[in-house]
């Protein structure tokens, strides 16, 4: 499945219920997009790789639906426009990750745009890589609140300097923590009517860095589960990479758990996805090709 297909998708279920405009009380489903940055598809324990564990995920896709055949671009910005719009990458003036080549063309509608226009609170947090400045800014692009950083990629992920609505401020913690974070502020705040929010979270793209207590667990874990070729895997850059998932999984744990704290499970929309395949040679499912690459690893 491509990004358009599921885009259509998000709107006909938003069809098939009740917009906020209408007159009925029955309120329309939440919507929150997690889309993580270089995860790999065999980076999670559902897929059977036993070298690291994601319960959350694992949740989500045993009790939701998980698609089979489901494709994005090679590499990040294309994937993403493709996501914001429902539109091939190429028809949005998208085609590469730098130089002017991740601006998303003006006058596309996104998924903010659509949102907002049925009645919902827009939020975006985390990367961006769809043209920094206005009038390609998420503020101007449908995101009634940004918090995060609008290039590739960014070089720490400690208590880093970010920007909130145009804004220069410093960041609390590790990053994924704290955009995490500021996702259940926004949920918390605007409980009380249909919210849609883009968490994009950084990791586990480089550089690779990871708090203590997950690297930890990896540091010297024997990696059961091996690329196809192990002569060109490095196994640091692995167990750094799984590391961070298991941070996006516990992660994925704190959003349901805001959702279900505040009631709100039952009328909210989750998915998960990443952008493009694994940024190492690691374990893939046997699939050929990673990051940067048209194969389907």
């Amino acid at each position: 499945m491509h990004f358009p297909v599921l885009l259509i998708s998000i709107l006909l279920i938003l069809g098939c219920g009740r917009t906020a405009e209408n007159s009925s009380p029955e309120r329309a489903p939440n919507i929150i997009l997690i889309i993580t940055d270089d995860q790999g598809w065999g980076d999670v324990s559902h897929h059977g790789n036993n070298n690291l564990h994601t319960p959350h995920i694992d949740q989500l896709a045993a009790e939701g639906a998980s698609f089979t055949n489901f494709f994005v671009q090679p590499v990040c910005s294309p994937s993403r426009a493709e996501l914001l719009t429902g539109r091939y990458a190429r028809r949005l003036g998208v085609y590469s990750t730098s130089a002017g080549g991740e601006r998303l063309n003006l006058g596309e509608q996104t998924l903010a745009d659509v949102f907002r226009q049925a009645g919902y609170a827009t939020a975006a947090y985390g990367k961006w890589h769809n043209g920094s400045q206005p009038p390609y800014h998420p503020n101007a692009r449908g995101f009634d609140d940004f918090y995060g950083f609008t290039s590739g990629h960014w070089g720490s992920y400690f208590s880093p300097m970010l920007e909130h609505n145009g804004e220069v401020v410093r960041g609390e913690g590790y990053l994924p923590d704290d955009l995490t974070g500021r996702a259940i502020q926004f949920i918390t705040a605007r409980k009380d009517q249909p919210f849609f929010v883009f968490l994009s979270l950084n990791t586990p793209h480089s550089p690779m860095q990871v708090p203590d207590a997950y690297w930890e667990r990896f540091r010297e874990k024997p990696l059961l589960k091996r690329h196809r070729d192990s002569t060109l895997e490095d196994t640091a850059f692995t167990r750094a990479a799984l590391a961070m998932v298991e941070n996006i999984d516990d992660n994925v744990g704190r959003i349901r758990n805001a959702l279900e704290a505040l009631r709100l499970q039952e009328n909210t929309i989750l998915l998960f996805l990443s952008d493009n395949g694994p940024n190492s040679y690691r374990w893939n499912g046997g699939m050929r090709g990673r990051k940067g690459s048209t194969d389907e690893g």
